[in-house]
């Protein structure tokens, strides 16, 4: 801790004691009760400096005191300085450091500062400026990305109910040039596509994203090792970026985030509070509006707007945006059933039998779907849409099951067609109560090759008994056919059965 000065009425008692009064550094030591060290700086100070006592009748405190405290070097200054504020502009830069700009002052410079003091009279000037430090933040370094607290409403044309919007708010560490962008809500889908569509507002993706702890970035919050969704992770390997989402409870990992954020509620969506939005696109076109005057913007401390500032430091050093835009992407851990199908939003996609009851991880997008088993991948198919339907693939399925397979759908209806309606019927009835059609083909084949022992005839008929009286099976069938209940008929046995003494009719329960 640097000394405290001693007041300007005793530093001059110490001299007027020593020149005029003749007394020893020890009595003034004692008479003034301060260190005999004391008295002795300033005796030496007073030296140094040309004082003589008495003092001028002219000579004022501050005249004093600048005469003992300031240091040679600011007295008889004459070494050329920089221009402070192009040496700030300039350290925004990506990969221009302090040290490089006071190489190139040298070498026009030759007996200019050392870098030390260089770099202490740069901090002199960027604190009496009263500038932040944004060499701290590169151009094109850092990305910092937010939901703003506010929301907007969007009004339903029809009904006049409102919902509420959420605004995604990124912006640009060196420059602060921001983008914002309203979507339905936080979910993964809105995070990721509001990345994308913030990459091509500026025109390129910087080295680092720094998210908040949302849950649809981060799945895990920890202060050391965050766990992202694998989605985004996804989405940052493909535009060749890292994420590095602020610590927990370190508001300073994201001040540019918030201060972005506080900048698009208070010039964007506050001036837009009394318009009513009847759609996402209306509201997103006004903010794009707003956006443009906020980035046009001079701002006082820089004598620059945001957009200046973004092609002079961010624009330059931007990443590249890839050939083709990321598609959103889902992930989810599934188990492969007993039939070797796992389940996506109520339709089932085939794997290899032999993962049957294994744990695989599925990465499923607007058009495909992939399954992975240990970090490989072991089955692709087409998105589809069909709920309670079936997607499977001939190579994932046993020998004996592609046998049946090749018995298509198509097929065994046309032999059923050729026997009978009833037995078409069954035939029908049979695959649809199967969880997976092909499981039924094995069944139909076995029920159609009955024709070969008992005829088409008493097929026919079997299969129109097994119907009337809701046995839908093939073991049915083949029952029906070993008791010869197929050549009984039905309607008579229908009414025997209603005129049993022992059926009590509808009357005895009015």
């Amino acid at each position: 801790m640097p000394k405290l000065r001693l007041s300007m009425r005793k530093i001059k008692e110490v001299l007027r004691l020593f020149h005029d009064k003749g007394l020893t550094q020890t009595a003034i030591s004692g008479a003034c009760r301060i260190a005999r060290s004391t008295v002795q700086e300033y005796i030496k100070r007073a030296a140094d400096a040309g004082i003589i006592w008495p003092l001028p009748p002219d000579r004022s405190d501050a005249d004093l005191e600048r005469l003992l405290f300031a240091k040679p070097a600011e007295q008889n200054e004459t070494r050329a300085l920089p221009d402070w504020e192009t040496v700030h502009q300039d350290l925004a830069r990506k990969g221009v450091t302090l040290k490089l700009l006071w190489q190139e002052y040298r070498h026009s410079h030759p007996e200019g500062y050392g870098y030390t003091q260089f770099a202490v009279h740069y901090r002199r000037w960027a604190k009496k400026a009263k500038v932040v430090m944004r060499f701290e933040h590169k151009g094109g370094e850092k990305t910092f990305i937010d939901f703003a607290g506010q929301t907007m409403d969007v009004f339903d044309p029809l009904t006049g109910v409102a919902s509420k919007a959420q605004v995604f708010v990124a912006t640009l560490g060196a420059s602060s040039f921001t983008f914002a962008h309203a979507v339905p809500g936080q979910d993964l889908v809105s995070w990721l596509s509001c990345h994308v569509k913030a990459f091509h507002h500026f025109g390129g993706v910087s080295a680092i994203l720094v998210p908040d702890n949302l849950k649809a970035g981060v799945s895990k919050a920890c202060r050391y090792e965050p766990d992202l969704n694998p989605a985004y992770q996804e989405l940052a390997e493909h535009y060749s970026t890292a994420v590095l989402p602020a610590r927990p409870a370190k508001p300073r990992d994201k001040a540019k985030a918030e201060v972005a954020v506080q900048v698009v509620e208070r010039w964007v969506l506050a001036p837009l509070r009394d318009r009513r939005f009847f759609s996402l696109g209306e509201l997103n076109v006004a903010i794009a509006e707003k956006l443009e005057e906020v980035n046009g913007r001079i701002m006082k401390e820089y004598g620059k707007s945001r957009r200046e500032l973004y092609e002079l430091w961010d624009r330059p050093a931007l990443r590249p945006l890839p050939p083709t835009d990321y598609e959103v992407s889902f992930w989810k851990k599934a188990r492969v059933n007993l039939d070797y199908h796992i389940e996506i939003e109520k339709h089932y996609y085939s794997v290899p039998y032999t993962l049957a009851h294994k744990a695989v991880e599925v990465r499923y997008t607007d058009r495909t779907v992939e399954v992975f088993h240990q970090n490989v991948r072991v089955a692709s198919h087409p998105r589809s849409r069909a709920e309670h339907k079936h997607t499977t693939s001939p190579e994932h399925m046993p020998r004996h099951h592609q046998e049946a397979q090749a018995w298509s759908a198509g097929r065994i209806r046309e032999w059923a067609k050729r026997i009978g309606p009833a037995t078409l019927a069954m035939v029908m009835a049979i695959i649809e109560s199967r969880q997976h059609p092909e499981q039924g083909y094995r069944s139909c084949l076995g029920l159609l090759r009955l024709e070969k022992t008992y005829g088409p005839v008493r097929l026919e008929r079997a299969c129109a008994r097994g119907l009337q009286f809701g046995m839908k099976t093939r073991r049915h069938v083949l029952s029906i056919l070993e008791h010869k209940q197929d050549l009984l008929d039905i309607a008579e046995e229908a009414e025997a059965f209603g005129s049993h003494p022992n059926v009590r009719g509808a009357t005895f329960y009015q």
